[in-house]
């Protein structure tokens, strides 16, 4: 039999019950406030924004004469709406460019009243006792799927670095799975994310191994430092990228495989920029009047590659074998990025 309903319920009446003591935000089972000023602001824009959070869960019980909400689940996301609106803390300029800075009395009316009417999706349990609202409570937190590393910073960080790495897995996602890069299912699990915070790591340090990403989390929580000079790049390395193979021909290539993937941006990094890790390497002259050369070069790396690693007989040429060894194996070590980026340049450079 079903003991709960599934209602909405704007801010306000959130607010109106909180004031009149009608909202129970820490029942026994809840877990101690935590949330970081960036976590809340996060929540904030996303209200702001329009955009939907997940639904909560209360209880409802009579105290007196009057329905007293209790939350079972949502504490955190329930105490920043609230503490919003009493001031507590500003929006952040990481997450909202108009409205960084700024509390709830310093939005424009319109947007005061916009965040006021936001609907909360809540399911709302009736006449269930102490034990069954502990039991449910369990249930919720045992539902989860074992994170990935990927989606462990998702949740941790919501800085400068996890701002831009979000931003920017989204613009190229299509890009990405068009191309073979990524696959749809990689994609649910954010390995858009994943793969666009390495590509970002070559742009603001070095080309280097896929270990320790999290650290960059934690060095652009707080300060954009270089990131807007790197998306600039990111954009222009994207765009060289998209003219020499559309996605559906670099599906075509053995480009589209992560690893070469991944040489294939740097190499084109490094030809533009010139990126630390590749000091060694020859900076190829590319431009958009010899995309026609460039594309010649990669199409027979490719067919290369297809060449010595379908026949494992075959003889590999001595300027080959480091490069087909290091797209075989360890091929996220940060020997096999420089080496392969080193020996694309190198042809490229050759050739053009």
């Amino acid at each position: 039999m079903k003991n709960f309903d599934t209602r909405t319920y704007n801010i306000s009446d959130f607010v109106e019950w909180n004031e009149n003591g009608l909202l129970e935000l820490s029942p026994e089972f809840q877990r101690r406030y935590v949330w970081t000023e960036k976590a809340k602001s996060y929540l904030i824009d996303t209200i702001v924004r329009g955009k939907p959070i997940p639904k909560l869960l209360l209880s409802q019980k009579l105290q007196g004469k009057k329905n007293v909400r209790v939350v079972v689940d949502g504490q955190q996301r329930l105490r920043t709406i609230l503490g919003f609106y009493n001031g507590d803390f500003k929006i952040s300029r990481v997450h909202n460019e108009e409205f960084g800075g700024q509390t709830y009395d310093d939005l424009p009316e319109k947007v005061q009243n916009e965040f006021l009417q936001y609907e909360l999706g809540v399911d709302l349990l009736f006449d269930m006792p102490y034990e069954e609202i502990l039991d449910i409570f369990a249930r919720i937190n045992s539902y989860t799927v074992k994170l990935k590393t990927q989606e462990i910073y998702n949740a941790r960080y919501v800085g400068y670095f996890k701002q831009t790495i979000f931003k920017y897995g989204l613009k190229y996602v299509r890009y990405y799975i068009d191309s073979g890069v990524l696959t749809k299912a990689s994609v649910s699990r954010m390995g858009e994310a994943e793969m666009t915070a390495d590509l970002f790591v070559s742009l603001i340090d070095t080309v280097r191994t896929n270990k320790g990403i999290e650290n960059y989390y934690k060095k652009y929580e707080e300060e954009e430092g270089d990131l807007a000079n790197a998306r600039t790049k990111f954009d222009k390395i994207m765009t060289y990228i998209g003219s020499i193979y559309p996605p559906e021909e670099l599906k075509t290539t053995n480009w589209r495989r992560p690893q070469l993937f991944y040489t294939l941006f740097t190499s084109i990094g490094h030809s533009l920029y010139g990126l630390n890790g590749l000091e060694d390497a020859p900076r190829p002259n590319i431009s958009e009047k010899n995309i026609g050369k460039i594309r010649i070069v990669l199409d027979e790396i490719s067919l290369k590659y297809d060449e010595f690693t379908e026949d494992k007989d075959a003889e590999i040429p001595s300027d080959y074998k480091e490069f087909i060894n290091y797209s075989r194996r360890g091929t996220t070590d940060t020997i096999a990025r420089v080496t392969r980026a080193n020996f694309t340049c190198t042809k490229l450079d050759a050739s053009l």
